[in-house]
Formats: C-alpha cells, structure tokens, sequence
C-alpha cells in the first residue's frame, strides 16, 4: 500500500484544486482495500472515497483523516460473454474500449466521462439519455459491517444522480454491466459522435468538476443560469463557461474558495429570479 502525508489534493482532481489531505492511502488490492476500510473504521478515522477525483471541490484548507484512492490499482476488467465485470478504479474510457473491441455495444453514452465505474455507480452518473441504473447488472461492496457483500439492481436505489452507495452504505469494489451484441463500426461511430458532442458542447480544455448543478425538477439548470446572464461570471480564478453554462471551470490559480463563492451566487441569483433552488452535483470534501 502506498501512503502518503500532506499530500495536496489539487494533484488529484479534476479541478486542480484542493489543500492538503492528512493522509492519502493508495490500497494494492480489494483485499487491501478491505482491511484499510476495517482499520480506518475501528479507530474512528475519518476517511473519503477518491476515483479520479472528478466530481468533487476540495476545501482550500484540506481535509482531516483518510483519503482512499482507488485507482489503477483496482482496475481490472474482464469480459464474460454480454457482461462486463471491472473492479471500481477502472476508467469509463478504458471499459468503452474494451466493449468496442469485443463487439458489445450500450457503454457509448459513458465513453467521455472522465471517472471511474465505481464512482459512476455511486452517483448514477450519466450522459445523453443514459444513466448507469441502464447497464448496471450488481456490484461487490464492502458493507457497513466490512464484509464484502453483492449489490443487487433493486439494492441499489437508483434515481437521479443518486444511489444507496452514494448514501455512504456501501463502498463498490467491483461492478458488472450487461451490454449487448453489436456491430464494431457502429460502436465506434457511436463513441466519435459522442466525443464530438463532448468536445463542442463542453468546456473540456479547463480544469472542472464537470457539471456544477443538478437539474431542478422541471427545469434544466444550465438554461436558467444562461437566462439570468451568468455566463462568464467569475469570482477570482472561477468562472462560469462562457461554453457551456452549467459548468464552473478553473480558468487558471482558482482556489477551493472561488469556486464555493461562485457557487453560491449563481445559487443565490436563480432563488431570486426564478425561485427554483440549485443543488451541488459536485461533492464538497472539507470546511467551506
């Protein structure tokens, strides 16, 4: 296991943002990963889950405890037939190659997403019409308890952006997906699509924790943001994409601080003209 102190959490988001995490454990194994989990808990030990480390917003200030990487350590993947089993710190990216070179098609939609399936299934996260609820089939998690223990669909309790591993109940360390038979080219027409849609539409060439907000009920948050002229607000190094409205990206030294600033005034002008109120997609670790 690799352990590191005060390692600055800026090198491992997405945003490039974040102060100095007390420790930073990097497990070799689930097995490894199992037993860090049952130390970190009985000894009382804060801790946080990282994949990429691409939806969340890291106080400047740091944070206390444990962060628990999992990442290309706890990244295998293996196909059996229509299903695809990949241990969580496996790349979205890496999972849609691999079901394009064996001809299996319905991961598309998550081909551009910079995360890991593990952390893709905590937050059901998703993309032109997909989420993972669609391909998901069970995954292995350490229970409360520290066994490890499978997940069925309906144990999951998926809904927007949300499941019973984004509670905090469960940690994932494997994931199956049902995919289904396709042909080569058309996957391969399907991911270019998609990355092309990514790249015109998304303020990808900037720092960001993709996107800022949830959708309202309703509503669509970028749409509200654009109408109420927010595009290209800023506060200090944050702004809002003059791209796409509904992501706040690092245009270059922004701190944990800005970010949480801009945050809230986008927030805070949507109560005012529209009265809907915009909750956080991306996670706050840390004292804001």
């Amino acid at each position: 296991m690799i352990i590191k102190q005060k390692a600055l959490m800026k090198d491992f988001t997405s945003f490039k943002i974040g102060g100095p995490a007390d420790i930073v454990a990097e497990p070799k194994d689930i097995k490894e990963l199992v037993e860090l989990i049952k130390f970190l808990r009985n000894q009382g030990i804060i801790f946080y889950i990282l994949g990429n480390g691409t939806n969340i917003l890291v106080s400047d200030k740091g944070v206390r405890g444990c962060v628990v990487r999992i990442g290309k350590n706890l990244s295998k993947i293996r196909v059996n037939g229509t299903r695809i089993e990949a241990e969580a710190g496996a790349s979205l990216g890496e999972i849609s190659q691999i079901a394009l070179k064996n001809g299996l098609q319905g991961f598309e939609e998550f081909s551009g997403i910079p995360g890991t399936i593990g952390g893709a299934v905590a937050m059901n996260a998703g993309a032109y019409g997909k989420e993972m609820k669609d391909v998901f089939s069970s995954a292995n998690a350490i229970n409360e308890a520290g066994r490890v223990i499978k997940l069925s669909k309906d144990a999951m309790n998926f809904s927007y952006r949300h499941s019973a591993v984004g509670e905090g109940k469960f940690i994932v360390t494997q994931v199956v997906i049902n995919l289904q038979e396709g042909d080569k080219k058309n996957i391969q027409n399907n991911i270019e699509r998609y990355r092309i849609l990514r790249k015109d539409s998304q303020p990808i060439d900037y720092p960001s924790a993709g996107s800022t907000f949830k959708k309202p009920e309703g509503k669509v948050a970028s749409k509200l943001i654009d109408e109420a002229n927010l595009k290209g607000a800023s506060i200090g190094g944050a702004q809002v994409s003059t791209q796409h409205a509904g992501f706040i990206i690092n245009k270059g030294e922004a701190t944990a601080s800005d970010v949480y600033k801009l945050m809230k005034k986008v927030q805070d002008d949507i109560r005012i003209y529209y009265n809907v109120s915009l909750e956080p997609e991306i996670k706050l670790w840390g004292k804001f």
